[in-house]
């Protein structure tokens, strides 16, 4: 532990304040002790500058709300992880980047184990934030493009990654095309122990087989008709890195075969070269095939890729995580922004329509449409209607059996021919609805349009819907409905 580094307990309840000071002071944790009031005060009367502060435990919070607290010492520290007590359930307003932050959770009673392992594990978080804090290659700590998001599928991918990113072990990347693999191989190298060494990719199934050694291991001048002078591989170049290996399932038996001997002994030699190089290199490798079926088929050799297996993360396909689109919305938006490629908007149809929508493209699939709108629409607002036909349509058939199935609960009953169709393109309002006050202004105004259609004739109104008539009957005097009857007594209100 770091003398000058401490520990930030604000709690605003004073009993459990001192409490919780006298068991991490047994332990011998330099503490500031504050309340949700005074923190930011005492926290720079004890520390030289803002990132000597390790974590911050969160008790007890009666003058602010939680996601202002953490908001406030994010915004005067970004390295600060969270470490919440007590049984404070954390908001879902809070966004990803906060989120992210919450490294542990403990009972309002601590226990020694467990303490140890929270603030172990948010000290790991604070040193590798620090180390990479001024790294140009890192944008931010946890906010990568594909890995933007709250759903329980991103977040166990964040947490396999925090348990592998600064290990050594060799790492299988699988998952449908587009789901962010590589983005994940940059991220573990970023913040592994190479993350100041080369980081270099190399696709697997991009490079014409006869070249793919000569990538790999380099060659010697002559080696080959066009070999007129030497050149380094790309074992070579990341010397001391990371090797990423993209499309692994598209190598070669041959190759493959060469690449094991390199993973087994940790040395090479170039093409056309008699000179043993020696290989110290990390191994992240990708693939979106099913390498266990390539094994059976004698396509993919099985001791390599146990070689290359040793710790699997299998990315989530789009359509699994669909709740995590408007964040990623948001983030794609924002990097085109910086990037200045301009910008665009969904309301909340469009993203209805998105979230709907099966992305057999994935991530890349999403980013695509947004810089396609960004083009048609510049600096606006795309609504459903704006949308690609298959995005539009689709949203468009599945509203439409929501609001019937919501109609015939209420006693309105739909034609065969599925007459209720056009009106499913009602848009959700961004603050909700009142589904029951829709629904019975919705009844109310069919029923009006019903009976002007039928010239106020009550019987061929209810024909017209096709309800009883006196059930049409009861819906007019329940709505008020006043409307001019024609002289018919089959057809009078009036019991």
């Amino acid at each position: 532990m770091n003398p000058d580094s401490r520990i930030l307990l604000i709690d605003d309840d004073e009993v459990s304040r001192r409490d919780r000071a006298t068991v991490l002071s047994f332990l011998g944790e330099n503490i500031i002790s504050a309340t949700t009031r005074n923190w930011q005060q005492r926290a720079e009367e004890f520390l030289t500058a803002p990132a000597g502060l390790e974590v911050a435990l969160i008790g007890a919070c009666e003058h602010v709300s939680l996601p202002q607290l953490l908001a406030a010492i994010y915004a005067w520290e970004a390295g600060v992880p969270f470490v919440i007590l007590g049984d404070q359930a954390i908001p879902k307003i809070i966004d990803a980047e906060l989120r992210s932050r919450v490294t542990s959770t403990l009972p309002g009673k601590l226990s020694y184990q467990p303490l140890l392992d929270a603030l172990h594990k948010a000290r790991v978080f604070n040193e590798h934030f620090n180390r990479l804090r001024d790294f140009d290659g890192v944008q931010d700590y946890n906010m990568f493009r594909s890995l933007v998001g709250n759903s329980p599928a991103v977040q166990r991918i964040r947490y396999m990654m925090g348990q592998v990113a600064n290990t050594e072990v060799s790492v299988l990347i699988t998952g449908e095309s587009g789901t962010g693999k590589e983005v994940v191989a940059r991220n573990l190298h970023l913040n592994s122990a190479r993350s100041n060494k080369p980081f270099i990719p190399i696709n697997c199934g991009a490079i014409p087989r006869e070249l793919l050694e000569s990538e790999l291991f380099g060659h010697e001048k002559g080696a080959f008709t066009g070999a007129i002078a030497s050149r380094a591989g790309r074992f070579e170049l990341a010397e001391g890195g990371t090797l990423f290996l993209d499309e692994i399932g598209d190598m070669p038996l041959n190759m493959q075969v060469k690449l094991l001997r390199v993973l087994q002994e940790r040395s090479f030699e170039r093409v056309g070269g008699v000179n043993t190089i020696q290989s110290d290199v990390r191994i992240l490798a990708a693939t979106h095939r099913d390498l266990e079926q390539m094994i059976k088929a004698g396509e993919f050799r099985q001791d390599l890729y146990y070689r290359l297996n040793v710790f699997p993360i299998e990315m989530p396909s789009l359509r699994a995580r669909a709740e995590d689109i408007p964040l990623l919305l948001n983030e794609l938006i924002g990097m085109m922004e910086k990037e200045q490629r301009g910008s665009v908007r969904f309301n909340s149809g469009a993203i209805a329509a998105l979230c709907r929508y099966d992305w057999p493209g994935n991530v890349r699939e999403l980013a695509n449409l947004i810089e396609r709108m960004a083009i048609m629409f510049p600096h606006g607002i795309v609504g459903i209607n704006d949308l690609p036909d298959k995005l539009r349509k689709l949203v468009e058939s599945a509203r439409s059996l929501e609001l019937q199935d919501a109609l015939r609960s209420e006693g309105v009953e739909a034609s065969e021919s599925g007459q209720l169709d056009n009106l499913g393109q009602a848009l959700l309002p961004l603050n909700g609805i009142d589904l029951k006050e829709y629904l019975a202004n919705l009844e109310r105004s069919l029923i009006g349009q019903a009976l002007d259609d039928s010239g106020g004739v009550v019987a061929r109104a209810a024909d017209r819907l096709h309800i009883r008539r006196t059930t049409l009957v009861e819906k007019i005097r329940k709505y008020s409905l006043q409307k001019k009857q024609v002289e018919d007594e089959t057809d009078t209100l009036t019991d």
